[in-house]
């Protein structure tokens, strides 16, 4: 029963969140954290592992949509978030050293509560404020490692701040900044996988819980792609905050569960 729970989850939240450019893992972590199936650090990878199956599929079936993929700014970015991707898992290690799984729990859903609100606040008002066309190459990287830090050590993948800030940084339309998001996703995660085999950071896991999680993954980029066919911005633009209300209102139950048992 855990194994299909765990394939619904990731099914759906990979198909809104390709869609989205969130990447499914600000839905699953937080999820998986609240039903308190497997361990805090387990979920960080298995959710990982499935955002990335999720991108290199999504980005696959995206490729004749219409959609432009911004290579000049979005390849340093990537790269930038590869690196902030290597950060963040060294800093998630570290704080796991230190820290039981209900800490370590209480850490990740608060600040992703934190940075979902703040992400939440400025899409709301984001037609009333500035936006910008960064050009230059070492600022996009700079931006992607902050980016890739921490999607790395909330084990999210990406979320609604890589969103917010194509927004905010590149003045993309919702579904660029979706596809340009997933982009940045993809090198982040893989970098944060890498890693962890490197460093023999894996932690233990049932193999088909993996499996199912990845195929979940997979099934919800390809239906992510088919629904994403039949939206217009402002639709995706209603999906993204609708979403983060979801993700806000399941980190406020984390904080409160995991600040309890500390």
């Amino acid at each position: 029963m855990t194994a299909v729970i765990m394939f619904i989850v990731c099914l759906t939240a990979s198909g809104v969140g390709s869609i989205a450019g969130y990447g499914g893992g600000v839905i699953i972590k937080p999820v998986l954290d609240a039903l308190h199936i497997l361990p805090v650090s387990t979920i960080s990878f298995l959710s990982g592992c499935t955002v990335l199956a999720m991108a290199i599929v999504s980005l696959l079936k995206s490729r004749s949509n219409g959609v432009k993929l911004q290579v000049r700014t979005t390849t340093p970015l990537a790269f930038g978030a590869a690196a902030g991707g290597l950060l963040g898992k060294w800093l998630f290690e570290l704080v796991k050293s230190g820290a039981d799984e209900n800490v370590l729990g209480f850490t990740q859903s608060l600040l992703l509560l934190v940075t979902t609100v703040l992400v939440w606040i400025y899409t709301i008002k984001k037609d009333r404020l500035p936006s910008y066309q960064l050009k230059n190459m070492l600022i996009c990287a700079v931006v992607g490692v902050a980016l890739g830090i921490v999607s790395a050590f909330l084990g999210i993948g990406g979320g609604p701040l890589n969103v917010a800030l194509l927004f905010f940084c590149f003045s993309m339309d919702a579904k660029e900044a979706a596809k340009n998001s997933i982009f940045i996703i993809l090198f982040s995660q893989a970098a944060s996988l890498f890693s962890a085999l490197a460093q023999h950071n894996v932690p233990e896991f049932v193999w088909y819980h993996l499996v199912l999680m990845a195929a979940g993954g997979i099934g919800g980029a390809l239906l992510g792609a088919a629904l994403s066919k039949k939206m217009d911005n402002r639709a995706v633009e209603r999906l993204l905050l609708g979403l983060m209300i979801v993700i806000i209102g399941i980190n406020i139950y984390n904080v409160v569960v995991y600040g309890m048992a500390n």
